[in-house]
């Protein structure tokens, strides 16, 4: 079983939700971390929670949109920690909207969220995973990323090119020690909701009932840790509803969209 213990991780999205709890875990298990977000003073928040000293743990504020800062801010990791040992692909965002009325500029902004700024952030660091011989993504998805829901387009389309993508690495980087494990969480407690765009581009401010009676993002995490423990390539997280979808769509193709297409957001 891989241990934590002095591991270099590199978290996006490490402000709130599961970034947050991730964070938490693996500083209890005695990782050097690396934390971004937009949100500077909430990264200083939870860089005091994980009680680490100083001297384990980097904030590195960034919005991830902005590709050209990938390169550099791997390079700061590097000459800080000496190694990148693991990447946690988190920070995105989610959609409630009808693509009739959906701006394009929407849909962008979730492909450049959700997507590309992992493809900038691991063009930018798997040189050095490649150089050390090891390595290993953690790349947050969702039960989105294999089934298509309503008011969901874009941020399923975005889940389900990750899947395409580090699917890929997967293979690729198979020869050079490099692992990938993809999350599919259901239903976690945690803000997704309430930051979601709507068809506009502004944040769709409600709580789904679903969100809210989710598994806590703590619990999320540990099993999390404990997949990439054990090199999982693809594990699900959520109550039954959710994680049984998974299978319907492989077994009961036909039911399940009969299903989703029934399954009108509140």
């Amino acid at each position: 079983m891989k241990t934590f213990n002095n591991k270099v991780v590199w978290i996006t999205g490490a402000s709130s939700g599961i970034g947050e709890a991730i964070t938490l875990a693996f500083a209890k298990e005695g990782a050097k971390l690396v934390l971004t977000a937009r949100r500077e003073e909430e990264l200083v928040r939870v860089a005091k929670l994980t009680g680490l000293p100083d001297s384990s743990i980097l904030i590195l504020p960034m919005d991830v949109t902005d590709f050209e800062k990938a390169k550099p801010a791997a390079e700061e990791i590097i000459k800080t920690f000496g190694s990148i040992d693991i990447m946690v692909h988190n920070a995105g965002v989610s959609q409630r909207s009808y693509i009739v009325d959906t701006d394009l500029d929407v849909y962008r902004k979730l492909m450049d969220v959700d997507f590309y700024s992992t493809v900038a952030i691991t063009k930018a660091i798997l040189p050095y995973m490649i150089q050390q011989q090891s390595g290993h993504f953690i790349v947050i998805s969702s039960v989105a990323g294999k089934i298509g829901t309503i008011m969901r387009s874009g941020y399923n389309a975005a889940k389900h090119a990750l899947h395409g993508f580090y699917d890929s690495l997967r293979a690729e980087g198979y020869k050079d020690n490099i692992r990938v494990t993809t999350i599919c969480p259901g239903y976690i407690r945690t803000n997704i909701s309430l930051n979601a765009l709507n068809e506009a581009g502004s944040k769709f401010g409600k709580m789904d009932s679903n969100q809210a009676n989710g598994i806590p993002a703590e619990e999320c995490a540990r099993q999390i840790l404990n997949a990439v423990k054990k090199d999982k390539k693809e594990i699900y997280i959520g109550g039954f509803k959710e994680v049984a979808a998974i299978y319907l769509k492989r077994f009961l193709p036909n039911l399940l969209f009969d299903q989703v297409r029934k399954n009108i957001p509140e």
